[in-house]
């Protein structure tokens, strides 16, 4: 039961820094884009976009290994499915 008296202040103390950092992140407009933010992540740092087609497809003596980064991975046939 003494335990409480150190504990209830500080749950009341860390509930209260907790709600002066959101407060001071609505503040700073933490917030304010967020469509920005959830469309970034799919943009490439050189300006290639996800899913663009590229312009060598991987050759046929490449098959059994695993595609490079920014390599297309599916066969025609699969493509044609998506």
């Amino acid at each position: 039961m003494s335990s409480l008296i150190f504990l209830v202040p500080l749950a009341l103390l860390l509930g209260g820094a907790a709600l002066a950092a959101f407060f001071w992140s609505l503040k700073s407009g933490q917030y304010d884009d967020l469509q920005g933010a959830s469309e970034r992540i799919f943009v490439d740092q050189d300006g290639d976009r996800v899913g663009a087609r590229h312009s060598q497809p991987p050759m046929a003596k490449d098959a059994g290994r695993a595609p490079k980064v920014g390599e297309c991975s599916l066969s025609e046939t699969e493509e044609q499915h998506i």
